[in-house]
């Protein structure tokens, strides 16, 4: 076993049978920590996205954050309930891409694969960098370093999925129900503080907030439906389950439908206790510290830090463990997409719109292409955007509301094509009940998300958002282009039902030499094997080595006749390629054969001394009509190594 490989086991682990695959289905438990991480931590951040887009009009409009919590709930109990419907009624998973498929045709599935594609990767860069905001907070000295420590845990989180779903999730539990738990003994211990008579402010409360202009009648209105649109990222990520039904254990639909509805009952709770908080302590938050009177380049606090701070007072211990367990689960709600976007990856390449590597498992039995792609790209975000959540969240939610509203409204085309069919109608009056229901909730949910839709484009548009509505089209035409490439080259090589192998009329073999050596020997056997029409010899008179050859061929007596190819510019690839397709081209019908020796080495520094002139011969051989290249390796002894247990 080399180093690479030895590198590669210790990080990610031995393989796995395939006839394990059974093994890696997850229960309930773990389940909520891989799929729900992303809108569970989606808390932590919304309720201060509403109050930094508030904060614009100044403290006096700091009130309508409750108007904007409440829709927010509202929209997402109604999303909930709408995904538990696509669970049921779609067990194979796929989500938002497999719903309009089968209801709304391949453009809008097209449009909510790449709306999805384009979220899991935000959804990476936001969380990590959010979570490294949860450290800097706590420990400012590391602020400069945002990016660096960025990147790090987005490797981690590469190394973590690669080595299996099941495995990372015992991992994930961890910070996961860690940071259900804190948040939950924080609003306990705020309850009791406040019920005694406690007096709580956060740390920002008596800093000025002054307003960046004059909003009155239509621009308050424009302001409160822009920082509704910030808090709608509490909705990210929601639709995770409904692609991931498959790997739940059986029942599958059941089970991811249960843990559906109860990440909606602790995200709703949290969220409208972080908020309640919030306006309680009088939190202040600005994108720029100096609003707040703070000196240029500080690092304020994030709204879910101060709450913390506030609440636990003195107690540094509870606050720094909040802050732990933040950190860690908003840089794992990456995993999110880690399981996603490499199943939505695998489906598209299943019906051609990716590159077909994409659906074939690793050694560990999940997508590690997909995952090795996501993992890259959200790195270029990141050092794009210099790891400033408040710009990368201008970029968020998008396409999350793209494909909300599609997937609604191809469920309620599917509830509508279901009661339809002759068996519904003879099912009785219960079960057409209960599809109605779960077609008014579909309807109900696509309305909603629509509208949200619009309201996000509108106000998020020029603010960043534009380079989400440019990168959704390139993608879409983008898989266009890939599965128009797989059905051109399927209608190229199909083959009739009579077809038989084709016999070229005569068969033509040059083996490749410059000397006459061992490797020499073992390739013009092989060719010897193939009896072929006619054997030859071939090398290009360079240099003086041409007439040594000679001679050596004459005195070895090899039995294949030598052709020299004159070469008065020292030049060796021009002059074979010529030769060999003058001789394709002189009969069109015939298959041309170049077999060349090739070294194979046992270390990495002795590549680069052999082979140069064959790799070039073999780069524009391969592309040449009516010709085959053939490799005959031969061994050096340092390739030949005795295998290793």
């Amino acid at each position: 076993m080399g180093v690479s490989s030895s590198v590669k086991r210790m990080l990610v682990g031995r393989p796995l049978d395939t006839s394990r695959l059974g093994e890696t289905l997850l229960p309930k438990r773990l389940a909520l920590p891989i799929f729900c991480s992303d809108p569970l931590s989606s808390v932590a951040y919304a309720t201060e996205e509403i109050l930094l887009i508030l904060a614009l009009g100044g403290a006096g409009l700091l009130h309508l954050a409750w108007y904007a919590a409440a829709a927010i709930v509202f929209l997402l109990v109604v999303v909930i309930a709408s995904y538990r419907q696509t669970c049921h009624a779609y067990p194979g998973g796929g989500g938002a891409y497999v719903v309009s498929a089968e209801n709304l045709g391949p453009t809008a599935a097209l449009t909510a694969a790449s709306a999805l594609l384009v979220d899991y990767v935000l959804t990476v860069a936001v969380s990590v960098v959010s979570g490294v905001a949860a450290i800097t907070s706590a420990v400012p000295s590391l602020a400069p370093h945002q990016v660096a420590l960025s990147v790090g845990f987005v490797v981690l989180l590469t190394v973590m999925n690669l080595r299996g779903v099941r495995e990372s999730g015992r991992i994930f539990a961890i910070p996961t129900y860690g940071f259900v738990c804190v948040i939950y003994l924080m609003f306990a211990f705020a309850a009791v503080r406040l019920a005694t008579g406690a007096t709580i402010r956060a740390e920002s409360a008596d800093l000025p907030l002054h307003a960046t202009g004059t909003y009155a009648g239509i621009a308050v209105v424009l302001l409160a439906l822009r920082a509704f649109a910030s808090g709608c990222t509490a909705l990210t990520g929601v639709e995770a389950i409904s692609n991931g039904v498959p790997a739940f254990q059986k029942p599958k639909s059941r089970n991811a439908a249960n843990t559906l509805a109860v990440m909606g009952l602790l995200s709703v709770t949290m969220f409208v206790g972080i908020t309640t908080l919030a306006m309680a302590y009088r939190v202040h938050v600005a994108a720029d510290p100096t609003e707040l009177g703070l000196a240029p380049g500080a690092t304020p606090s994030t709204a879910l830090a101060q709450i913390a701070r506030a609440t636990f007072g003195g107690a540094d211990l509870l606050f720094y463990l909040v802050q732990a367990f933040t950190a860690g689960v908003l840089v794992l709600a990456a995993n999110t997409a880690f399981n996603g976007f490499p199943m939505l990856a695998s489906i598209l390449a299943r019906d051609r719109y990716a590159p077909r590597q994409l659906y074939n498992r690793g050694d560990r039995l999940v997508y590690s292409n997909g995952v090795v792609l996501l993992a890259l790209t959200a790195i270029a975000l990141i050092v794009a955007f210099d790891a400033e959540l408040t710009r990368l969240i201008q970029l968020y939610i998008i396409g999350v509301f793209v494909s909300f509203t599609l997937s609604q409204a191809g469920m309620v085309k599917h509830w509508r094509k279901e009661l339809a069919t002759p068996e519904v109608r003879d099912r009785g009056r219960d079960n057409r009940r209960h599809i109605h229901r779960s077609l008014a909730i579909n309807a109900v949910g696509a309305t909603l998300t629509g509208l949200v839709l619009v309201i996000v484009l509108i106000t998020k548009f020029t603010h960043g958002a534009w380079l989400v509505v440019i990168a959704m089209p390139v993608l879409f035409f983008g898989m266009k282009g890939v599965r128009r490439h797989y059905d051109q080259v399927a209608r190229e090589i199909a083959v009739g039902p009579d077809a038989k192998p084709p016999r070229p009329s005569r068969h033509h073999a040059f083996v490749l030499v410059s000397s006459v050596q061992a490797p020499t020997l073992k390739a013009i056997g092989f060719a010897q094997a193939l009896r072929p029409d006619t054997l030859t010899a071939l090398t290009v008179a360079a240099d003086e080595d041409a007439d040594r050859l000679r001679e050596q061929w004459t005195a070895y007596d090899l039995g294949v006749p030598l052709t020299i190819i004159d070469s008065p510019y020292r030049e060796v690839v021009g002059p074979v390629l010529a030769h060999v397709k003058e001789t394709a081209d002189a009969e069109p019908g015939a298959m041309v054969s170049v077999v060349i020796p090739e070294y194979i080495v046992g270390h990495w520094w002795e590549q680069p001394l052999h082979n140069q002139n064959a790799l070039r011969l073999k780069a524009r051989l391969l592309f040449m009509s009516g010709v085959t290249v053939i490799d005959v390796p031969y061994r050096l002894r340092s390739a030949r190594r005795p295998p290793q247990g």
